[in-house]
């Protein structure tokens, strides 16, 4: 990496917090700011899986810690910003990948507690951890965030509706607070992959017939791998992206563009 493209691109001195990076996306997005100088702070449910994750990193070099969060606890959220904050003094980058999808139907027929369960932990939570980072960056006048949104979210569904809400309400979100947090020199951003294999999506590629019906609607001939979101997730967080906000990128092969 020559200088001008470590200045642009690197993330040294960086502290990271990545929600759902004990898989999927946001583990290799973790393992990337890595690698790129950023000090990451892993985070999922499941602690043993986040400590998993960040042994790798520290293994390979890296510098990372873990701290468990379940993004549907109000206190879990609150705790994830203010352990980084106590170690580190600092937060530069948010990246808000962990999401839940508790219910698959029509939104018809979605009762309440399913609705709220999936608004709370996908929106109130981004915008929860979006709050409490925000004086720390505006602080140094310095910031990114970024929220992992979906195609699903500029498309209509039958069976992801409730879904679908969450993931349009991220773009708006991002343009939201993009306009408030814009004067304190911070950045709010969104990504929207296509059908990525992940665990999360398993259901959607794990069927050979279904993938295929899939593939043809994809102009780039195939679906997302994670290691596909991690160009614009550094774009977004590094200096090479200082004067982007408020937009949402989408990572989907094409698909929204092709009619599939």
């Amino acid at each position: 990496m020559t200088d001008h493209i470590h200045e642009l691109f690197g993330l040294t001195g960086k502290v990271a917090i990545i929600t759902g990076s004990s898989k999927g996306i946001g583990k290799v997005i973790a393992e990337n700011y890595a690698k790129l100088g950023a000090t990451v702070v892993v985070s999922s449910r499941k602690e043993s899986a986040c400590e998993q994750v960040a042994e790798n990193i520290r293994l390979n070099g890296g510098e990372a810690i873990s701290v468990p969060c379940n993004i549907s606890s109000v206190k879990d959220v609150s705790n994830l910003a203010s352990t980084t904050m106590e170690k580190y003094g600092r937060v530069d980058i948010l990246v808000c990948n962990a999401a839940v999808n508790p219910y698959f139907g029509p939104l018809a027929d979605i009762d309440v507690k399913a609705y709220h369960k999936t608004m709370d932990a996908n929106i109130l939570s981004n915008l929860q951890l979006a709050k409490q980072v925000h004086s720390n960056m505006a602080t140094r006048r310095d910031g990114s965030i970024i929220f992992i949104s979906s195609i699903a979210g500029v498309r209509g569904s039958a069976n992801l509706g409730v879904y679908s809400l969450t993931k349009a309400a991220d773009m708006q979100l991002a343009r939201n607070l993009a306009v408030e947090f814009g004067p304190d020199n911070i950045r709010v951003n969104c990504i929207a992959p296509g059908l990525i294999r992940t665990e999360f999506s398993r259901k959607r590629w794990e069927n050979p017939e279904q993938l295929s019906e899939f593939l043809k609607t994809y102009p780039i001939g195939r679906i997302g791998e994670p290691e596909d979101m991690v160009g614009v997730a550094v774009l977004l967080a590094s200096k090479a992206g200082g004067f982007i906000t408020g937009q949402t990128y989408f990572v989907d092969g094409g698909v929204t563009i092709s009619g599939g």
